[in-house]
């Protein structure tokens, strides 16, 4: 068993390490909005947690989450007192991930990771190419029973040009992973002119789930009348089964992205 540098092994490791095998799990990819609603007219984080608990995801992946946000947590009476990922984590997933990218005057936000397994250890890479816009690649290695899966947290730039040097940083992350590990890359993409899949199965052999089960990247953006195809899950040694579009309410009024679920097969 491989624990991250200075982790002390307690029994939560030891036990998911002994325990039967797990070939199967259940995947959640949801762009947060930092916990509000499109155009930020309400904040919605309670109600966004509950919904997220109902889907009974093992892995969710999280994207413009905010660490902390002085200002907010004056306004909002209901503000959590923990970082929105731990809040949104609370007693169902046991470890949680949290990539920071975007650092500002009031506070922060960036990537996170909720997981029902341990996670083993985890890094943020940035991959940020000029000017303001901050992003990064959330890579948490899981200790799944049988398997060490990889998991890596996506959230690519608004430009063209950001985007294709981003997938090249994230494609030389995965040549550098053991060769038959499993990987579940998730997250929102910003990918409107649907390049990213064909640069991912050349250079890394990945699969959309969609994609691959429907024939077609899923609509996710904006989530009351969704258009654009932003929101993606690949999967490389792992089969794909029964992935769905979260459209219906309350999905439709939590996030300006429709979420994304899928179940796994390692």
């Amino acid at each position: 068993m491989t624990l991250p540098k200075d982790h002390p092994i307690d029994s939560k490791h030891l036990d998911a390490h002994m325990a039967s095998e797990v070939n199967a799990l259940r995947v959640l990819t949801v762009n947060t909005h930092k916990g509000f609603t499109s155009f930020n007219r309400r904040f919605i984080l309670p109600e966004l947690r509950e919904a997220v608990r109902a889907v009974s995801a093992d892995v969710v992946f999280l994207q413009e989450v905010l660490g902390t946000h002085e200002k907010h947590a004056l306004r909002f009476h209901n503000w959590p007192q923990t970082p929105q990922y731990e809040f949104l984590a609370d007693s169902i997933w046991t470890d949680f991930a949290y990539g920071r990218n975007a650092v500002y005057p009031d506070g922060d936000h960036g990537n996170a990771l909720l997981s029902k397994f341990p996670i083993i250890r985890y890094e943020n890479l940035d991959v940020s190419i000029a000017g303001p816009e901050r992003r990064g690649l959330l890579h948490s290695v899981l200790q799944v029973p049988g398997h060490e899966l990889h998991a890596i947290c996506v959230h690519l730039g608004l430009r063209e040009s950001h985007r294709q040097r981003q997938l090249e940083l994230l494609c030389d992350l995965l040549d550098s992973l053991p060769e038959g590990a499993p990987v579940v890359v998730a997250g929102d993409f910003n990918d409107w002119r649907l390049r990213a899949t064909k640069t991912l199965d050349r250079c890394a052999g990945l699969h959309e789930v969609f994609a691959l089960n429907h024939g077609q990247l899923a609509k996710t953006f904006p989530a009351r009348w969704p258009m654009l195809r932003l929101d993606r899950i690949y999967v490389r040694n792992a089969t794909s089964h029964q992935p769905r579009i979260l459209g219906n309410k309350p999905w439709t009024h939590l996030s300006d992205h429709l979420p994304l679920a899928v179940e796994i097969h390692l």
